[in-house]
């Protein structure tokens, strides 16, 4: 069995009961950083060995990672830095495999950062796009492009040290008026959620430095126009 258990992406009360039971009980546990997740564990007061399972080495590593599993009959934890692993996180190729050699996953239910961004950004959340991290150079412009003409809301992952760039790109492919917000340090004491439109948040963040990981959301585009005609 692997289980894949989402951890606190903030405050470390935002994990669950059964994620704390099955980490204790796992043979081991796959951690994106070890340094992490030890800090973690201990809080946890939870001690079991943990390997590193991350984006540079998880090409190479999750047949031999299934193997072990099945034939030793183990219950597996995976875990990413923080929220739900797959998830903009290692975790996928993982499932992939065991999926594809009858190894049983279970995910569990838990924290993870666009949901509490979505509701609190007051933007429409019936529907919407989840993008992750847009590409850092190659594709970008095309993505965004792309991503003009969408009607329900659009969410991004950014660093601190992308923010302003991102949003300021934003403004001009899908227009300054177009409503959105920037959310930080979610859960965490100094969590924030600006709401404007994108020519504002660009204003916020000229002016207020940018710190601690970032959810944007941007509006849909108006049904039948392009918010930015000339």
């Amino acid at each position: 069995m692997l289980y894949v258990v989402p951890t606190p992406v903030g405050n470390l009360e935002d994990i669950t009961m059964r994620a704390v039971r099955l980490l204790k009980e796992a043979d081991f546990v796959l951690a994106e950083d070890t340094r992490t997740s030890s800090k973690l564990l201990k809080h946890l007061e939870i001690q079991v060995p943990m390997y590193s399972h991350h984006k540079f080495n998880e090409h190479k590593t999750s047949a031999s990672l299934v193997e072990r599993i099945r034939d030793c009959e183990h219950h597996v934890a995976l875990i990413s830095d923080a929220g739900t692993p797959a998830i903009s996180d290692p975790g996928f190729m993982l499932v992939r495999e065991c999926v594809k050699n009858g190894v049983e996953v279970q995910c569990l239910p838990g924290a993870t950062a666009f949901v509490p961004a979505l509701v609190s950004s007051a933007l429409p959340c019936d529907k919407f796009v989840f993008e992750g991290f847009l590409p850092q150079k190659k594709g970008r412009q095309t993505r965004l492009n792309f991503l003009k003409q969408e009607q329900r809301t659009i969410i991004f992952y950014e660093s601190p040290y992308r923010v302003l760039k991102t949003l300021t790109q934003l403004a001009e492919v899908f227009g300054p008026e177009r409503q959105a917000a920037a959310v930080r340090e979610i859960s965490k004491l100094h969590e924030e959620c600006v709401r404007g439109t994108l020519a504002e948040l660009v204003a916020h963040f000229t002016k207020n430095e940018p710190r601690g990981e970032f959810v944007l959301l941007v509006g849909g585009a108006d049904e039948g126009r392009n918010n930015n005609e000339e």
